[in-house]
């Protein structure tokens, strides 16, 4: 409305100011030489008017004839950039739904129309990897890098291209670069952490830390505690070597993270050595609150030098009486009772602490069972049963990884690379799976642990050594074995020597012969033919495994690290000695 109202008042001031020039009278004299003219007023403004119309109209003709090759020129190029942008659109498209050829036909179009876009840059090169392309994927990535606008992305694709390509020292100089250019990058501060620490180099690997923390990548918590790993690291490879920088570094790291376990136990050693043993018990019942793990139950007992075997089992107790309520049926503590008991040769206890788990025990658990039938009463078919059953029992917690199972701690893990990644949990490959049925003990198992344990026959030296009873036959070859056959093929003996807790049971062999699993409701049936192969435990989804070419049988089980690793990350890390 308000323009309307405008335009109208508009048109009332021209309309007036003509007719008010209109109504002037006189007229003009223009002479030029010779030539004379005479207008009225109002025609010479009629004329004045009309000739600043024609020269602004030429202006604007010759301006824009002037202006016309630009024009054109910008037209082609927005033309040309309308072009490569869809084809770098359309391209990336092709690459997310693994179009190779319409992917590297979109590359060259985008090469074409817009050579110097980034993007262009970046589609040549994923086009060219996924193709398998590595060369031209490296020279596509190499000019990226020549740019300073994209300097960090084609760092970025050189370093995983030498990680493809198993170049350790190629990918440790490109995230070293990067770092040095944008401390903030968290790819490249991650990789040089982990490659640092594959070396060994934990002052170096503590510099990034601290870098990382001023360039805001990590919080205050998580700094505190990945600095906490890496002295403990450093303590624990200088312990042999230089014990007063292990010592500090130790202390330093139980501060920081004090439920670290390999710090925790570190720093209580060094304290017991320095007869500071109330300060080392308070550092192992922090981490054992947090953690119940039976290298602090090792150390617990162990803090005061030159105790007896039953001062450490009282002070094993009083550990495993400090569990949280919420743990207080953890298996750790009542493990570690039992193995003090068993050294100070209270039986009775270890059993006690030890009967809520025999019925589906661990193999620890079952060879500490085995331990007491041999240490107590001598009773050798009792010790093989309860081993027997240890080589088919769970597998107790370890230290694991991404999958990777390891005999000891580790600061970072040698699959990813991640820091502070071991957790004191179960296997993922040893889990329970769905069998279809469960597979119980077998008769012989049963038969063995529920004859009575033999009477010891103390020999004088004018008697002969009394004869075994039958019940505890001696250990004898497999071929000769006179136990009681529940099937065609016998079981082979296996000793307490030959069974190993995971993960170390990776070198174990198989058995002579395969032995025959008999479900408890099949126990009062005549024995049967043998199950021609064990029945395999299903690996999860999301579990790395172990080697696929190694032996499927149950009892050549392997968790620990492969015998063969392929590329990528695994091998790539295996190569710096994570």
């Amino acid at each position: 409305m308000l323009r309307i109202v405008l335009f109208l008042v508009l048109i009332a001031l021209a309309a007036a100011g003509s007719a008010w020039v209109a109504d002037q009278p006189g007229e003009v004299v223009m002479t030029w030489g010779r030539w004379r003219a005479s207008p009225t007023i109002p025609v010479f403004v009629l004329l004045l008017g009309v000739f600043a119309v024609a020269i602004v109209l030429l202006w604007s003709i010759l301006t824009a004839t002037w202006r016309l090759p630009g024009r054109m020129r910008r037209r082609r190029h927005d033309k040309r950039h309308v072009r490569g942008r869809h084809a770098i659109t359309h391209g990336l498209l092709a690459i997310g739904h693994g179009d190779t050829a319409l992917a590297r036909r979109h590359a060259e179009a985008a090469r074409r129309h817009a050579p110097n876009d980034p993007l262009a840059l970046l589609l040549h090169a994923q086009s060219a990897q996924l193709e398998g392309n590595r060369d031209e994927a490296q020279r596509a990535f190499r000019a990226m890098a020549e740019r300073e606008d994209t300097r960090l992305l084609g760092l970025r694709g050189l370093f995983i291209e030498a990680q493809r390509a198993d170049d350790a020292v190629g990918a440790v100089m490109i995230a070293e670069e990067a770092v040095k250019l944008s401390p903030s990058s968290t790819w490249a501060s991650h990789a040089v952490l982990g490659f640092r620490c594959a070396r060994g180099d934990w002052s170096g690997a503590l510099a990034i830390l601290d870098s990382n923390l001023s360039a805001g990548l990590i919080d205050k918590p998580a700094y505190r505690r990945q600095r906490g790993v890496l002295l403990t690291a450093r303590a624990l490879e200088l312990q042999a070597m230089d014990r007063d920088v292990a010592r500090e570094s130790v202390m330093e790291a139980v501060k920081l993270a004090p439920t670290l376990v390999p710090a925790a136990v570190l720093a209580a050693k060094f304290e017991s050595e320095a007869h500071q043993v109330r300060r080392a018990m308070k550092l192992v019942e922090a981490a054992w609150l947090a953690n119940p793990h039976p290298d602090l139950a090792d150390a617990y007992a162990h803090v005061k030098l030159g105790d007896t075997a039953w001062h450490r089992l009282q002070r094993v107790e009083t550990l495993a009486a400090k569990t949280p309520a919420d743990k207080a049926g953890h298996i750790e503590g009542q493990i570690a009772i039992a193995r003090a008991a068993i050294d100070a040769a209270e039986f009775a206890r270890a059993r006690e602490v030890l009967a809520p788990y025999v019925s589906d025990p661990t193999q620890r658990v079952a060879l500490l069972m085995a331990e007491i039938e041999r240490t107590e009463h001598g009773d050798g078919g009792r010790a093989r049963a309860w081993t027997l059953r240890a080589v088919r029992a769970r597998h107790d917690p370890a230290w694991t990884a991404d999958g990777y199972v390891s005999d000891r701690w580790r600061p970072v893990s040698p699959v990813t690379g991640r820091l502070d990644a071991f957790q004191w949990q179960t296997p993922v490959a040893s889990l329970p799976s769905d069998r279809g049925a469960t597979i119980e003990a077998s008769a012989f198992e049963e038969a063995m642990l529920a004859a009575p344990p033999p009477k010891r026959v103390t020999a004088t030296a004018s008697e002969s050594p009394a004869e075994p009873p039958a019940a505890a036959p001696a250990p004898v070859p497999a071929a000769q074995d006179n136990s009681p056959p529940i099937a065609k093929e016998e079981p082979a003996v296996v000793t307490a020597e030959s069974v190993q807790p995971a993960p170390e049971s990776a070198e174990s062999s198989p058995p002579a012969a395969t032995p025959v699993f008999r479900t408890r409701a099949d126990l009062g049936k005549p024995a049967a033919a043998p199950i021609p192969a064990v029945i395999p435990i299903v690996r999860a989804p999301d579990d790395p495994g172990i080697d696929d070419e190694g032996p499927s049988d149950e009892f050549t089980e392997q968790i620990g690290t492969p015998k063969a690793q392929a590329g990528g990350w695994r091998g790539f890390w295996s190569r710096w000695g994570a």
